[in-house]
C-alpha cells in the first residue's frame, strides 16, 4: 500500500529496473534506459538512497519533478534549477552535475543557496544514483 508521493517515490525506484528490463525485452528503446537502471544490489541501494535524499533535500526547492518549483523556490533569487530543461541538460557534463550535488552551487560559480552535501562526498554510488534521477527528470 503506497501511503505518501515519498513512498511512491521509493516504489518506482524499487520497479524502475523490472519497467527497463521488460522494455530491453520486447525489443524496444532501452539502450539508453538500460544503461542507468540499477543492476547490482549495491546499486539498487544506491538507487534508493537517492530517491530518499531527493524527497528530503532537493524537493524542497526543485520540486517533486524537478521543474524548479518546490515550496522553497519562492524565495530564491536565482530560482532553482528546472532538471526538465533539455537545453540545461545538454549543456552540463555528469562530473558537473556530481560535483554540484557534492560541493553545493558556489563549486560551480552557482548560488551558494543550492547547499552542499558533505555526508555524500564519500558515497559515490549514492551521488551517481542522484545525478542519474536528475537525468532522468530530463527526458
Amino acid at each position: 500500500m503506497i501511503r505518501s508521493p515519498h513512498h511512491l517515490l521509493i516504489a518506482l525506484v524499487a520497479v524502475a529496473p523490472l519497467a527497463f528490463t521488460g522494455v530491453a525485452a520486447c525489443g524496444g528503446k532501452s539502450d539508453e534506459s538500460a544503461a542507468t537502471a540499477p543492476k547490482s544490489a549495491e546499486e539498487r541501494r544506491a538507487a534508493i538512497t537517492a530517491n530518499q535524499i531527493f524527497s528530503e533535500r532537493c524537493v524542497t526547492c526543485h520540486g517533486e519533478r524537478g521543474q524548479g518549483d518546490g515550496p522553497g523556490s519562492a524565495a530564491l533569487d536565482p530560482k532553482p534549477r528546472n532538471f526538465t530543461d533539455h537545453a540545461w541538460q545538454q549543456s552540463v557534463t555528469d562530473e558537473h552535475i556530481e560535483k554540484i550535488i557534492k560541493f553545493g552551487g558556489s563549486a560551480v560559480g552557482k548560488s551558494a543557496a543550492m547547499p552542499a552535501n558533505p555526508d555524500l562526498q564519500s558515497k559515490d554510488s549514492v551521488v551517481v544514483a542522484l545525478r542519474q534521477l536528475v537525468r532522468r527528470l530530463g527526458r
